[in-house]
């Protein structure tokens, strides 16, 4: 059996949840103080994922970078291609608060938005 602990984000009391498993046969979730650590947990063990913020090239623009993010949580373990992914794409100025940068990122569903209008150059 495996035991892992999970820091739950859930609320800010970041309580230390113990999960036990056999795989992914949950058998024991324990150290959670509110009911929303267990979902958490559950989750964070089966299945994690994250929010991706970061930036993109901007051609053209008053800056030369644009903060994006994932539009929604995206598998954990797709973060790494996803930055390569970005890290390869420029857009051009105007960018638009909100504006998808890259529509089904990875065929993950989600898509990544920019997070602040950029003006082009004068």
């Amino acid at each position: 059996m495996n035991e892992r602990t999970i820091i739950c984000l859930s609320c800010p009391k970041g309580c230390r949840v113990k999960v036990k498993a056999n795989g992914d046969d949950i058998k024991d979730i324990s150290g959670h103080e509110c009911p929303q650590g267990i979902e958490y947990a559950k989750n964070e063990y089966l299945n994690p994922t994250r929010i991706l913020p970061t930036t993109v090239r901007v051609k053209n623009g008053q800056i030369a970078l644009v903060p994006v993010k994932t539009a929604s949580p995206i598998p954990k373990e797709k973060i790494g291609e996803a930055m390569q992914k970005l890290s390869e794409i420029e857009v051009e100025a105007p960018v638009e608060l909100g504006q998808v940068i890259v529509n089904n990122i990875l065929d993950t569903g989600v898509d990544v938005v920019a997070t602040r209008s950029i003006k082009e150059k004068n």
